[in-house]
């Protein structure tokens, strides 16, 4: 029998009530882009390239936003679940394999948000040691016990994660807004930047030169299509229906401004305070604005920059524990045993391998490439079948995509594959041959460590 939108809060919707009191999947959403692996990115490349590559995210937005789009007219318009869509129609096996990728991509970029916790509070490592027995890594463990009792604590999960996201997301707007005005971009380079060519030719610079991996992991950590295919889950546990399909619409296009717009403030943040620098961690991104902006901005980003891997941090695990436990037919409702326990094995998984890396001399990169491989087939796995789903008339009806829609998804389904291609022929080997060497020398630094979780996508 077709299972029921999983919301237990749905309410009436008038239409008078402002647009700001019917959005919420696209706020949660864009809580799990931006951690701290698109702060790094975003911050390196503008500190290396100034506003030459705003456009690049603009671009990488417009992808985010199309296939959030379609997952939230599949949540919205659909009878049942994504894996249950998939199972009847394909087989168990398609819905399984999604549930298992997605799962470890979401593990593997949670020792990556349990590491930009890390770097958050370890700014401040010389008044957290002044306190008998505390050490940076106890609130590390203390914070997954939080995450793990939110997700079994509450009843109403959705309506709690969702106002907690949106308290993150504006502490994200507001620390990033205003050290954004601490840096005094200049005009002219900062709008040259948003057309192609134009900001490296104001910049001074050879268009060529642009073209680095910190560009890859830029769209890697902007286009995050496991968070995509996540919101037809979202807009289902708000208890959206089709009636609820031009709010659902409306939500993406805002998640995807919303993301879009922290991350041009990162960029062009680094760009006016950090030109030059090599950024190789986020601690350093921290450190660099301490004697830009004085200790005041040096907070603000640490707050910025905790809001963004605590709420990663929270939502990225849930991504891979109601996936997969849909995938293996095990529940898709908050109020599922299946989700919570899977979302509890992801939590745990991050942070232990986090914490055996910053104690234990724990070879990161085996992590890394084991998260590369899985990406590789996973992402244009879950972007083909969510495409392919919202194509079907007998799940979609009238609502199924456009051709002009279409043509957006099969854009962005190509990069992806030229993504995944990169990450297989140089990203892989790359990272193989790093972790050859890591045998032979002493266990890894900080600085080594949060730039390659950073761009495992």
């Amino acid at each position: 029998m077709p299972d029921s939108n999983e919301a237990s809060t749905k309410t009436p919707s008038p239409v008078s009530r402002p647009w700001y009191q019917r959005i919420g999947p696209g706020i949660i959403t864009a809580c799990v882009v931006i951690g701290p692996g698109s702060i790094l990115s975003s911050s390196a490349v503008g500190a290396k390239n100034g506003f030459a590559l705003s456009w690049v995210v603009v671009l990488a937005v417009a992808f985010m936003m199309v296939y959030m789009m379609l997952g939230a007219r599949l949540g919205v318009a659909a009878s049942q679940s994504p894996a249950t869509l998939l199972t009847e129609r394909v087989g168990r096996w398609l819905a399984a394999l999604i549930g298992v990728g997605v799962f470890f991509i979401s593990a593997a970029f949670q020792f990556g948000n349990n590491l930009g916790v890390y770097a958050a509070f370890k700014e401040y490592d010389e008044y957290i040691t002044k306190v008998p027995f505390l050490r940076v890594e106890y609130i590390l463990v203390l914070f997954n016990v939080l995450a793990i009792s939110f997700v079994f604590g509450f009843r109403d999960l959705y309506r709690v994660i969702e106002r907690l996201m949106m308290m993150f997301v504006a502490l994200m707007l507001l620390s990033f807004a205003i050290n954004l005005l601490f840096a005094k971009p200049d005009p002219a380079e900062f709008f040259a930047g948003f057309v192609p060519v134009l900001g490296s030719v104001v910049a001074n610079q050879n268009p060529a030169d642009l073209l680095d991996i910190s560009l890859l992991a830029l769209v890697g950590t902007t286009f995050v299509i496991t968070a995509a295919y996540n919101q037809a889950y979202l807009v289902r546990q708000k208890g959206w229906g089709k009636e609820d399909l031009k709010d659902g619409l409306r939500d993406a296009r805002i998640g995807s401004v919303i993301m879009g717009l922290i991350t041009i403030m990162l960029m062009s943040t680094a760009a006016a305070a950090l030109r030059g620098q090599a950024l190789s961690d986020v601690s350093q991104v921290a450190a660099g604005l301490r004697p830009a902006f004085g200790e005041w901005g040096h907070t603000l980003f640490c707050l910025g920059l905790f809001a963004a891997a605590y709420s990663s941090f929270l939502v990225n695990s849930m991504i891979g524990g109601f996936i997969l436990a849909d995938g293996l037919g095990l529940g898709s409702k908050p109020s599922d045993f299946g989700p919570k326990l899977f979302t509890t094995i992801v939590l745990l998984t991050g942070m232990v391998v986090a914490l055996l890396i910053l104690n234990a001399g724990f070879n990161k990169f085996l992590a890394i490439v084991a998260a590369q491989a899985v990406t590789v087939v996973a992402a244009p796995l879950v972007a083909g079948a969510l495409w392919w789903l919202t194509n079907r008339t007998d799940i979609m009806g009238a609502d199924r995509n456009t051709p002009t829609v279409n043509v957006l998804a099969g854009l962005g389904f190509a990069l992806l594959l030229a993504m995944a291609g990169y990450t297989a022929c140089v990203s892989i080997p790359t990272n193989v041959k790093k972790m050859r060497q890591a045998r032979e020398q002493p266990a890894a630094s900080m600085a080594d460590i949060v730039p390659d979780v950073s761009r495992q996508s």
